[in-house]
């Protein structure tokens, strides 16, 4: 099949729209944030409340000192993913048509991204993927499904490494794509310094060693079975774990019957609220070991200053990269194969060399793509980096 690259070359092309709706989203786009501002790109920054609790959503937005245009809150009666979408959908829609952008910049593959990709699509107004390009191959994961039909509708696609514009290559996509690295170890690297200078989390952790356990995706947390057995292995490991739990993972817990379980094992898990982002890498920066369920978690283990063993308890990862760079090792669910993989990593030093995710330049490399297009400046094909004379390694 043939690429095609898709892009206006209109020369009024000026202003950008970018949406967030969760936690990753915000951290993930606050570095591409100021790197539009230093090249004067106009912007607006919507957040749409998918994720409602102060702890998961504005408590990061105030942390990072986002310029927020619209801060709005999804009615909790949304409970399903369908209507979830639709109400963004529409959200983002009527901001669209106020603002009128000549560019919808959207991250990752949350519902967010999904629906403020479909709206930006039915104006229409070209779009920006940020993180193109990720793949499980894991149909039960419905961040799967959103990343696929979002990648296929976008203009342009900023792939976080060579795998992931290689993923984007064999499936044809129209848009223009490029390797940029991932703009989540741009931030870990601008904001860890802060973090060490303001952060207190070390004064409330109870351990001087310790595993921080970070579980929140529904194909385990709604899983009463996976729930009753990760009570089992936080009992049986060597090491105190550390807990921030999720407001989903708690809503399951009680639901499930299991909150008396979990209390029993306070001798040795210490369970946090949500922590803001830089309670967060502080956590990660003196902890012995990862154990999570979280995409963005297992890039971040891998960057300078952080640099953590991570034991990844999910059948399937679309960052197969922090494997195969010797920071990460893919559990599975199964309690014996969960410990198995923790006795390991316990005796393993993570890899000495470099992030696999990039070296804290992709906000910079995206912002500057984003400026010569709204510009109406380089467009030619020759500019944009396609793979149709030279295939990534895989």
């Amino acid at each position: 099949c043939n690429v095609v690259i898709n892009l206006r070359d209109d020369a009024g092309l000026k202003k950008a729209l970018v949406v967030a709706g969760t936690r990753p989203e915000i951290i993930k786009l606050s570095r591409v944030l100021s790197a539009l501002s230093r090249r004067d790109i106009p912007y607006n920054f919507i957040y749409v409340g998918q994720h409602r609790d102060y702890e998961m959503s504005s408590q990061f937005i105030q942390e990072l000192k986002l310029p927020v245009y619209t801060y709005k809150v999804l009615p909790s009666k949304l409970i399903t993913p369908a209507s979830q979408t639709a109400h963004i959908m529409t959200s983002v829609e009527r901001s669209i048509v106020q603002l009128e952008p000549s560019l919808v910049i959207v991250q990752g593959d949350t519902n967010t991204t999904l629906a403020a990709s479909i709206a930006a699509a039915k104006q229409p107004v070209p779009i920006a993927h940020i993180e193109a390009g990720l793949r499980s191959y894991d149909w039960r994961m419905p961040e799967e499904h959103n990343r696929r039909m979002v990648d296929h509708i976008s203009t342009l696609l900023f792939a976080p490494t060579r795998r992931s514009g290689w993923n984007l290559f064999k499936e044809c996509v129209i848009g223009a794509t490029f390797i940029t690295g991932n703009t989540v170890i741009d931030s870990v690297i601008h904001y860890l310094p802060v973090a060490q200078r303001y952060s207190k989390i070390m004064d409330e952790i109870r351990y001087d060693e310790y595993i921080l356990a970070t579980f929140h995706r529904a194909e385990n947390v709604d899983n009463p079975s996976f729930l009753a057995d990760l009570m089992d292995v936080m009992k049986e490991l060597p090491l105190p774990v550390i807990f921030p739990i999720h407001p989903r993972t708690l809503k399951r817990l009680r639901e499930y019957g299991l909150m008396k379980r979990l209390k029993n094992l306070s001798h040795k898990v210490q369970v946090l609220p949500p922590l803001g982002y830089f309670d967060f890498l502080v956590a990660m920066k003196n902890c012995h070991l990862i154990m999570t369920d979280s995409g963005g978690v297992q890039e971040e283990a891998t960057a300078p200053g952080i640099r953590k063993m991570t034991v990844v308890v999910r059948k399937s990862t679309e960052r197969p990269e922090a494997i195969e760079a010797g920071y990460a090792k893919l559990a599975g669910v199964e309690k014996e194969k969960i410990l198995e993989a923790i006795h390991i990593s316990l005796k393993m030093l993570p890899p000495n060399g470099s992030s696999p995710f990039g070296d804290g330049n992709a906000s910079e490399i995206i912002a500057s793509i984003i400026n010569d297009f709204l510009l109406g400046g380089k467009t030619s094909r020759d500019f944009y980096k396609t793979f149709i004379n030279r295939k990534p390694n895989r």
